[in-house]
């Protein structure tokens, strides 16, 4: 699993709350306490936490699943984030899975629980895209446009809906799992019309080694109809928000010397793409 690309959560205020609430819940840890910043790690896999704003709303086209070795699991992570939750999809028996539930904590985040008992992926947490509204079919295209600006990436099993099942059309995807450099997303073309898409409440985050792994990858990404936005963050043509990192940055963020930091962030606020050569003029 590469630890080096990981999702971000956006939050009006109460990072720090919600940092506790899933570490307590999912025996995790918060191993970065830098306001407006938290990194939590649950499952050994990093999560960030950003204070941002109210601008931006999270919801479900953008879900965290969680696949669970038992039912005793999913039965205990539902319960937790039960409180003052709203139920999705009921924990339930379904044709996919023996114990299965899809729910909205009181943060606003998505997660859905799965029972698999035979799971063939090493990574307990997933990130899950659904497709949804303008973008209902193009999962496919997604996952073939990720794999191919990614190295190291592959498409892995791909469930297509039957002719006519759910009035969906058979090349729309029902469920999917792809990776990208080594980590592992699932995908979906939803069923139904919803009065949401991906926007910046939930963002993917690529640290990079190199500017020019920063370059190929922005240029790549904001790629036929994708957008620039600042400080390392675009979309990509789907609408799917990213956040472009090199590892240098919280290099430059973190010197004892906080007139090299000042003026790092000062230039930082000026860009769109990062550039690490003119942070540290």
């Amino acid at each position: 699993m590469n630890s080096d690309i990981f999702p971000c959560l956006w939050f009006a205020g109460n990072a720090e709350e919600a940092a506790e609430f899933y570490t307590k819940i999912f025996s995790g840890n918060i191993t970065v306490n830098m306001l407006p910043i938290f990194h939590i790690e649950i499952f050994g896999q990093k999560i960030m936490l950003l204070n941002g704003g109210s601008q931006f709303q999270k919801n479900p086209s953008i879900s965290l699943m969680i696949t669970c070795s038992d039912k005793i699991e999913v039965q205990k992570y539902w319960n937790k984030l039960s409180e003052n939750g709203t139920p999705l999809m009921p924990l339930d028996s379904y044709p996919w899975s023996k114990k299965y539930g899809w729910i909205q904590d009181k943060f606003g985040v998505s997660w859905q629980f799965y029972l698999a008992e035979n799971s063939e992926h090493s990574q307990k947490l997933v990130p899950t895209l659904m497709f949804i509204n303008e973008n209902k079919g193009k999962a496919q295209k997604a996952m073939d446009f990720y794999t191919q600006t990614f190295p190291n990436s592959k498409i892995g099993n791909v469930l297509k809906y039957g002719e006519n099942e759910n009035n969906e059309p058979a090349e729309n995807v029902q469920h999917a799992d792809f990776s990208i450099d080594g980590y592992t997303l699932y995908c979906m073309d939803s069923s139904f019309e919803h009065q949401f898409n991906f926007n910046e409440g939930i963002s993917m985050i690529v640290m990079t080694n190199t500017q020019q792994q920063t370059n190929f990858l922005w240029d790549s990404l904001i790629s036929e109809g994708g957008k620039e936005s600042m400080c390392g963050w675009l979309k990509d043509r789907f609408g799917l928000s990213w956040q472009i990192i090199p590892k240098k940055l919280i290099e430059l963020l973190n010197d004892k010397n906080p007139d090299k930091v000042q003026k790092a962030q000062q230039a930082l606020m000026k860009m769109k793409k990062i550039v690490i050569a003119d942070l540290e003029v």
